[in-house]
């Protein structure tokens, strides 16, 4: 059942940003589909289409404030590695999306290195690794809820990097474009190879591909639109973390007979109850 809300919840998103940001169907200021009521739709040569009057033509380096690099660190304590954080690989990108396990590795980084660490609002990308049919450019974010499923502080690996925008009001439009862009496979054009591995060639990709940019007003709504989807999403995901490590604790004690099916009854239910 939990899956399948996760799923609704991602077609929501998808439609809604196909409407607003491809289709340019947005609220206008009488609350009413943009294009479809003759919203002004001028030409622009640098995309080679119309976009909606008073959109910035842009490149992504534009929405982009700061970038983290990646980190590894030492699998045990030792010396300065003496700071403790689970490291989101490319592996756990699907996972904490709502699509598969989580499985960060406690790692030690220097501590020196602290300016690593995740913060709401941050936007993983793998940028190393992706298959012959995969391209690299995936994606995941962070809110604060996010963290709940989590002991430690959070990094991104060797292999990602993390981004922060200059304008959290972006940050659904964002990550509802970047993906569109990756299920389009418009990355497999922008990765290098390097001793088998393939490289993301991200600093030329978000400084040369422009897009047409939605003034803040509209971001904004979307926003308002998209978040408590987001947070639902990620309340949901701990929940079933949670289960999980229940079904993996019971499981033996049940077959076992350490435990009734009443008693796992009663525990099960405990966590649909946070």
């Amino acid at each position: 059942m939990n899956n399948k809300i996760l799923n609704k919840y991602e077609d929501i998103e998808g439609l809604l940003f196909d409407r607003w940001f491809l289709q340019y169907d947005f609220p206008n200021i009488n609350g009413k589909p943009y294009k479809n009521n003759c919203g002004v739709m001028v030409y622009n040569e640098i995309l080679a289409k119309d976009v909606p009057e008073g959109w910035k033509i842009s490149n992504l380096v534009s929405l982009i404030e700061s970038t983290k690099t990646g980190d590894w660190g030492k699998d045990t304590q030792q010396d300065k590695y003496n700071l403790g954080v689970n490291c989101i690989r490319g592996a756990d990108i699907n996972g904490l999306n709502g699509k598969g396990k989580v499985e960060t590795p406690l790692r030690f980084i220097n501590s020196k290195n602290k300016n690593k660490i995740l913060k709401p609002f941050d936007i993983i990308i793998e940028i190393s690794g992706g298959s012959p049919i995969q391209s690299t450019g995936r994606l995941t974010s962070l809110i604060d809820e996010s963290f709940k499923r989590f002991s430690n502080p959070l990094i991104c690996s060797n292999f990602c990097k993390a981004i922060s925008l200059v304008d959290n009001s972006y940050f659904y439009y964002f990550i509802g474009l970047w993906n569109k862009l990756y299920k389009h496979n418009v990355f497999f054009g922008w990765e290098g190879k390097t001793s088998g591995i393939k490289n993301f060639l991200f600093d030329a990709f978000i400084g040369k591909y422009y897009v047409a940019i939605p003034p803040k007003v509209v971001v904004q709504e979307f926003y308002k639109k998209i978040h408590p989807l987001n947070r639902s999403k990620q309340n949901i995901m701990l929940q079933n973390r949670n289960l999980q490590s229940l079904r993996d604790w019971l499981l033996p004690m049940l077959m076992n007979g350490q435990i009734s099916i009443r008693d796992a009854e009663e525990q099960i239910a405990k966590i649909f109850e946070q």
